[in-house]
């Protein structure tokens, strides 16, 4: 089974280029999506405890885990200690079910891969990208953002020319969905070929 992992900067389409995967029939393992998972079930008193007040009925508020994390360096590495080992292992399930199942071919869906050293996880690396302005406007463009907020967060990444120079496949967004969508269904055929089992 090949375990192509799917990275990309904040605003570079990946969440929408996952779903392409999945419309190919390739599994994928949405690591945003298993952190909403884990923050309304497991991970919630785990983040209580450390960051007192952020949770609500059981469940993280994410806006008031953000009051208490975003800029300070130190409490965004304490909660990445408890998240980032939980997504891990939810993936790790997810790489054995599949494997199981005889998949030729699985996503994993990582926003910090190169951050996080999760490319030894993954056998190829499919890096989504688009220009600086695309990215700013629709970054810009979603609720609560600030040029603040951005600033911040990119910081924090790996910047994208580094994610381009490192990728075994590049996706650019910027290029319109059909333009993406026939990348993805390139890589798929390029790295299933006629495997059985192969995505449909």
């Amino acid at each position: 089974m090949i375990v192509l992992g799917l990275t990309g900067s904040i605003g570079m389409g990946k969440s929408t280029t996952a779903r392409m995967f999945a419309e190919a029939g390739v599994p994928v393992h949405d690591s945003d999506e298993a952190v909403h998972r884990l923050y309304a079930g497991k991970a919630a008193p785990l983040v209580e405890a450390a960051f007192p007040g952020t949770t609500n009925s059981g469940s993280v508020d994410r806006t008031r885990l953000a009051e208490q994390v975003l800029g300070d360096a130190a409490a965004l590495k304490r909660l990445e200690a408890i998240i980032h080992p939980l997504v891990r292992a939810d993936a790790d399930a997810f790489l054995a079910r599949h494997r199981a199942a005889g998949a030729p071919l699985v996503v994993l869906d990582i926003p910090l891969l190169f951050e996080t050293g999760g490319r030894d996880r993954v056998d190829k690396v499919v890096v989504v990208t688009a220009s600086p302005d695309i990215q700013r406007a629709r970054v810009l463009a979603r609720p609560g953002m600030s040029e603040e907020k951005l600033a911040s967060i990119l910081a924090r990444q790996v910047p994208d020319a580094e994610k381009r120079e490192a990728a075994d496949f590049i996706i650019d967004t910027g290029q319109g969905f059909d333009a993406a969508r026939a990348a993805v269904n390139t890589i798929v055929a390029k790295l299933v070929g006629d495997k059985p089992g192969k995505p449909a």
